[in-house]
């Protein structure tokens, strides 16, 4: 067990779940969009919703929006920091069913138009899972490079994608599957030991049949 899973983070607080990880979470989605940030719309669930105003877990969802990390000093400082960067942002209460009760769901607009839709939650010691993108099932953790593949349930799909990470040398920690039906919408979600280089997304959105490529490194910064 690594010391941190014990002890929790190094942060600006108060929570590691309500601040910490709502910070992560901002980070992680802005990191997915992978472009500039032109209006991001949050809607908290749960106990984000109830207690998370207490906790700092609106300034610190807007901060890791701005790419601020979990010990930035700036963290209780964000909406000043927004308003100086004409980010433009807006929170509502929401409704996520059975999700964990730290959850948020964010919608993302890019200055390019592109549009990116997150629920993700805080489970705890800085510790987040992002559950959907786009309407479709995610789980992944945020700790490793990130390949998520949105395409039409059809063969050689996973094939063509594991053949390109072989032939990049990439080595998969973890892949999972989700389909919402035969023949329907699919979505691939591998963690990766190695980063993928930039122009082998490129490659995976030209192919027949796949929809839509989105990749989190951890690495880059927003």
């Amino acid at each position: 067990m690594n010391l941190f899973d014990v002890i929790g983070p190094i942060m600006v607080g108060p929570s590691s779940s309500h601040t910490a990880g709502a910070v992560k979470i901002g980070n992680v989605c802005a990191k997915l969009l992978n472009e500039k940030i032109a209006r991001a719309d949050i809607f908290l669930h749960g106990s984000f919703l109830a207690t998370g105003k207490g906790h700092g877990t609106d300034k610190a969802l807007v901060a890791g929006l701005m790419g601020m990390k979990v010990d930035d000093p700036d963290i209780p400082h964000s909406f000043e920091i927004a308003k100086e960067q004409d980010f433009h942002y807006s929170f509502q209460g929401i409704d996520l069913g059975d999700a964990h009760p730290n959850s948020v769901k964010i919608t993302l607009e890019g200055i390019s138009g592109k549009h990116l839709d997150v629920v993700a939650c805080s489970v705890g010691g800085g510790r987040i899972t992002v559950c959907e993108i786009d309407g479709l099932s995610a789980n992944f953790s945020g700790d490793y490079p990130t390949l998520i593949v949105h395409n039409i349930d059809q063969p050689g799909h996973v094939a063509e994608v594991t053949s390109l990470l072989q032939h990049k040398s990439v080595n998969i920690a973890t892949m999972q599957l989700y389909r919402s039906g035969r023949g329907g919408n699919a979505v691939m979600v591998l963690e990766l030991d190695q980063e993928l280089p930039r122009e082998s997304i490129g490659w995976l959105e030209h192919l027949e049949g796949v929809v839509k490529v989105t990749y989190y490194s951890p690495m880059e910064e927003v």
